[in-house]
């Protein structure tokens, strides 16, 4: 559907709150006098109990799975004929009956589904969702999830509007300001499941501003007068979203501008829910027989549905002096039948007020430690103080460091007037006088209907909020033989939705095999042109980069890279030929922060080729310059792999290793650019590579060290994917030595392999790890020549495979270890590296079960660690702590473990990886690794 078609169906303007706790869909008509047009909130049908359905404004953001058998279909029945979007369960609970259960029933609960589209540890396009949940629960993915809820809305819309169904409509859905892209995107990927393929995205806290502005259009302008900055804090279900808005004035005019906006930050009223939880969870194991008892997760999930309605009455103005969290006992008795704990009001203040909004100094910023509350799977912010948070944004963000004298506040938990004073009175005590609360009647609603107003803005039926861009983008042309040059795309100050077509430049794009685009940025008001002149930025300006030289001018964006879909088939094509087509190019600032760069057709204006860039990434790289002697070194390289035999040189080849380290250093010492240069130079040769014995050892000896651990370069993935085809050509000189290299080559990049790929290899070499493979004289031969040792650690690194894969190694490998001495240490570290608690790259989900890996520790305590010291390595691994109970070991077996390493004298290091929250150093990340990793490469 074209755009033109859908705007001219729509009759109304659409507002979602996608929320984490509630969603919430606001709407006005879009009539003549739009500016006036009211906003009214939809009442969204959801079932309230068994065949029970009511209409209400907020859709609890909670699913539930039931059982089956667990209900009948009448129970279950909604006002339309349910149809769940690709992926999904067909009898999911959906809405306040799905919070509810919750409470009672456990481990099938999901909640929380918008964080973990944030969380880039686990794969969100996964079956991961509820997260603690038993093995005879079914799953789904946090997209699906996000996609349930908005189908669930647009079902309940049509079905009262069946003539302007919601997909017909304009659309606005809002995300947290600080989602990064891959969030971004996986939020239009749920609202395309669910059936609204056209939506606009817009940041909550611009949100919360717009919906303050429509409700004070007459008076904005005068109420504004002496408040240059305002703070929106927006405290929601799952993050905490920060952003700076100027107000300025133009000829009497006011002119509202974003001009700031906070980092990630996954803490919010989720967070102080489960703060109050551990309390309660404290309490009711006191009361029972053994106090050190801790809940499951599922039981903790549990307790939490408790803890938030008990946190909302004490909260309250006439709130009672104490309320009791009250929880039902499970079949397996976790918590031992019905029990009640006391929390008083007084408690509750002093959990929300002083751990998460204290009075702190304005130059007291967040605390980075690494041990952050970790629960259900979710990374939570390592500092729970809000107010510190806020002081580091406005260090960050603020001019001149000013305290904004405007504060806008949004969030359920700010229906608290005591949370909402304290905030007030630590801005006022920053600012060292009063600060100006701006009003917001409805925190619930203010996301949703702000969105509207949003909609409205972008008719011209009211004032916009500027986005306009902080600082300008350039496309960094490089050319071989003359300086390089930086063509504007997107001059500083252009405004969010403006789009700027370069129409005087044309471009040759490659399609089908990846290209790099490199990208400066600059905040300069004046720039140097080609005759010497003083210009200001505008868009398509061309400079030369060395006039303009100094690091204060230009900064480097992360290089993009991508592959564009090619029309023309590989057969088509001549043979070394590419895919090109003559573009220009059309940029524009999205209102979610990213540089959105269109590759348009000359001979067709249709025909598109989308890049996106993120532009709040930039403060965080740094282009690394590279090696002095690194050509030096790439020479050597295509000298020992040279296409022309006549120039080979047998001695070259056996020094190889030794040559480089001469040009470059210890190959230790080789920092992250240099290798990935090396690799591309030894890519080159690959073909070559099976030219000898010492050529194939050489090439699989050093590409793969330049390779590991196949991530962390935007181009590793390309690079990846193209070394891959090597793996079905095998190796050329078969040996014992050259299959253990072929292995290690392997292992050294499996982070850059997919699970398909790396379930091709164990598909491969299970026959040779098999238990049976040892017991036949002759199977055993061939065992060993294969490289056996190797492939024991290249399967124990492959992260991508399903936990049950995982059991079934360590299994074998654990019963070997025991039996024989033979590659003992090896066997160790694999069930060391497949039963860890922390992966170094794979998803969260992939892990083996903690009552798995529990049985096996149970059996490694009765071990002499003495005899052989690897096994304690191993328990160090598989009980490390992560701080998410749904993976840690139980409190009784981490205690044995710790006396038995400080009983064989283990290092204090892993005394501390297995007693609280802590990282890996630098020598216990090359031993779980089985290699050092190089510099700059951030580990899960």
């Amino acid at each position: 559907m074209s755009s033109s078609s859908r705007t001219t169906k729509a009759h109304y303007l659409i507002g979602i709150d996608l929320g984490t706790t509630n969603s919430v869909l606001a709407y006005c008509e879009i009539q003549d006098d739009l500016t006036h047009s009211p906003v009214a909130i939809f009442d969204i049908d959801q079932l309230v109990g068994p065949g029970e359905v009511t209409r209400k404004p907020l859709l609890p953001s909670f699913r539930f799975h039931p059982a089956n058998n667990q209900f009948q279909a009448h129970d279950l029945t909604l006002p339309w004929e349910n149809q769940s979007v690709s992926g999904d369960l067909p009898q999911a609970i959906i809405g306040e009956w799905a919070r509810e259960l919750g409470e009672k029933v456990e481990g099938r609960q999901v909640s929380s589904a918008k964080s973990w589209l944030s969380h880039d540890a686990v794969d969100r396009g996964s079956d991961i969702l509820p997260w603690s949940s038993g093995d005879d629960v079914e799953k789904v993915s946090p997209v699906v999830a996000s996609a349930s809820y908005l189908n669930h809305i647009r079902q309940s819309w049509n079905h009262h509007h069946p003539i302007h169904r919601l997909e017909q409509q304009e659309v606005v859905i809002t995300i947290p300001a600080s989602f990064d892209e891959s969030a971004r995107n996986l939020t239009l990927q749920a609202a395309k499941l669910a059936g609204l393929p056209h939506v606009h995205l817009l940041e909550e806290p611009q949100a919360v501003c717009y919906d303050w502005y429509s409700r004070h259009l007459d008076s904005a302008s005068d109420q504004l007068a002496n408040i240059p900055s305002i703070l929106v804090c927006d405290v929601g279900g799952g993050t905490t979203d920060l952003s700076l808005i100027s107000a300025t004035y133009t000829d009497g005019n006011l002119n509202l501008n974003r001009i700031g906006v906070g980092d990630h930050l996954m803490l919010g009223g989720d967070n102080i829910d489960l703060a109050l939880a551990h309390l309660a969870e404290q309490r009711l194991a006191d009361m029972g027989s053994n106090s050190s008892k801790k809940l499951n997760a599922a039981s903790l999930m549990k307790l939490i549905q408790q803890t938030r309605k008990v946190k909302e009455d004490l909260l309250r103005p006439d709130a009672p002096e104490q309320a009791k969290i009250s929880v039902l006992g499970s079949g397996s008795r976790l918590i031992g039948g019905t029990k009640s704990a006391p929390i008083s009001k007084q408690e509750i203040h002093q959990i929300v007020l002083d751990g998460f909004f204290p009075l702190t100094e304005k130059e007291e910023i967040s605390q980075k430690r690494r041990t952050a509350m970790v629960e259900f799977g979710l990374p939570y912010a390592a500092d729970a103080a809000v107010s510190r948070h806020i002081a580091e944004f406005i260090q960050n963000h603020s001019p001149d460091k000013q305290i904004p004298s405007g504060l806008l506040l949004n969030g359920g938990v700010f229906n608290s007037e005591l949370v909402e004073n304290r905030m007030v009175d630590l801005l006022s005590q920053w600012q060292g006088s009063p600060i100006t609360l701006l009003d917001n009647p409805s925190p619930d609603l203010s996301v949703a209907f702000g969105a509207v107003a949003y909609a409205k803005a972008r008719r011209g039926a009211q004032l916009k909020i500027g986005g306009g861009s902080a600082r300008s983008y350039f496309l960094h042309l490089k050319h071989k033989k003359k300086s390089s040059q930086a063509l504007c795309l997107l001059a500083k100050g252009t405004e969010a939705g403006q789009e700027i077509r370069l129409t005087g430049r044309k471009f040759l794009l490659t399609l089908g095999e990846p290209i790099q685009i490199d990208m400066l940025t600059s905040t300069q008001e004046q720039f140097i042109d080609d005759a010497n002149r003083l210009t200001h930025p505008q868009n398509s300006l061309l400079l030369s980069v060395d006039r303009n030289i100094d690091q204060a001018v230009f900064r480097p964006l992360p290089p993009y890279i991508a592959t564009l879909d090619s029309q023309t088939s590989r057969e088509t094509l001549q043979a070394n030929q590419k895919d090109r087509v003559e573009v220009m190019l059309a940029c524009q600032l999205t209102e979610v922060g990213t540089l959105k760069l269109e590759c348009v057709s000359l001979e067709d204006d249709s025909q598109r080729w989308l890049l996106e860039f993120d532009t709040r990434k930039h403060e965080e790289f740094e282009q690394a310059q590279a090696h002095p002697r690194l050509e030096a070194a790439q020479v050597l390289i295509s000298s020992a792999y040279s296409a022309n035999k006549k120039v080979d040189n047998p001695k070259l080849i056996k020094t190889l290793s030794k040559d480089l380290e001469k040009q470059l250093s210890k190959r230790e010492n080789w920092d992250f650019p240099t290798l990935r240069q090396l690799f591309d130079s030894f890519a080159l040769g690959k073909k070559r590579r099976r030219r000898s014995a010492d050529h194939e050892k050489q090439w699989l000896r050093l590409a793969g060290f330049c390779l590991r651990p196949g991530f962390g370069d935007p181009t590793d993935e390309w690079r990846c994917e193209q070394t891959w085809a090597l793996y079905q050509q095998g190796i050329q000189f078969p040996s014992s030595q050259t299959w253990s290299d072929w292995w290690i080559f392997w292992r050294r990049i499996a982070g850059g392999l997919h699970q398909e790929q790396q379930e091709t290899i164990l598909a491969d070499i299970a026959k040779y790890l098999h238990p049976g493979a040892h017991r036949a004289k002759g199977a055993s031969k061939e065992v060993s020549e294969h490289g056996y040792e190797a492939m024991v650690r290249l399967s124990a690194s492959l992260e991508h495979l399903d936990s049950e894969d995982k059991i079934l190694l360590a299994t074998w490998f654990f019963n070997r270890a025991q039996k024989s001495t033979d590659f003992i240490q090896a066997h160790w570290w694999a069930v060391a590296r497949l039963a860890s608690r922390s992966q170094l790259y794979g998803s969260q989900h992939n892990i083996i079960p903690a009552a798995q890996v529990s049985q096996w520790l149970l059996k490694m305590l009765e071990l002499d660690w003495k005899q052989e010291p690897t096994i304690a390595f191993a328990a160090v691994m598989m009980a490390r702590k992560t701080g998410d109970r749904s993976l840690d070991i139980a409190d009784d077996i981490r205690v044995a473990l710790i006396e038995k390493l400080k009983a064989n004298r283990a290092s204090q290091s892993w005394v501390d990886l297995v007693s609280e929250v802590t990282q890996l150093s630098s020598d216990e990340s090359k031993k779980i690794f089985g290699d050092s990793i190089p510099a700059g490469i951030i580990l899960l």
